[in-house]
């Protein structure tokens, strides 16, 4: 760990700047928003929390994606985002009945129809957390973290009591 990350209640008490907690939200450019909703529907179950005329918001329990309709074509290499799955395998199997490619990387990482790089991650592999009210509310009861996740989370001091 580095020095910054050892003494947090130190840095906070000396410093005024805020402490970064999580993501709100993903805003993704598309180039056709009924299109883009039906392709990301066609992989992951969801609500949309709302809409407008040109954009859209995908809800996430206590995040969303906000899926914006523009001209243009954005697509690079290395921008990209990451979704947190109850089951990455099942993804992969949606991706095989699709027919969406896999890209050449590690892990599970596809590109939307409008070049948007999509990483998905399995909730039991990593280190971010839902807090205990928020999964029932999800029908997420049993996720559940790897024992790695877990030691993650208590090298920082953030492990399960």
């Amino acid at each position: 760990m580095t020095e910054r990350s050892t003494d947090r209640d130190h840095h906070r008490d000396a410093d005024d700047r805020p402490q970064l907690v999580g993501i709100n939200h993903v805003a993704l450019e598309v180039a056709d928003l009924e299109a883009a909703l039906e392709f990301y529907e066609s992989i992951f179950a969801f609500e949309e929390r709302g809409r407008s005329e040109t954009k859209a918001f995908v809800d996430m329990g206590d995040q969303f994606i906000a899926l914006a309709e523009t001209e243009g074509d954005g697509i690079d290499d290395a921008r990209h985002f990451g979704l947190v799955v109850d089951d990455a395998d099942r993804v992969e199997r949606r991706l095989e009945q699709l027919g969406i490619d896999r890209l050449d990387a590690p892990g599970l990482e596809f590109r939307d129809p409008w070049g948007n790089r999509v990483q998905i991650v399995d909730y039991a592999e990593i280190q971010f957390t839902k807090a205990d009210h928020v999964l029932p509310g999800m029908g997420l009861e049993e996720c559940e973290k790897t024992a790695a996740a877990i030691d993650e989370l208590e090298e920082k001091g953030m492990g399960p009591d």
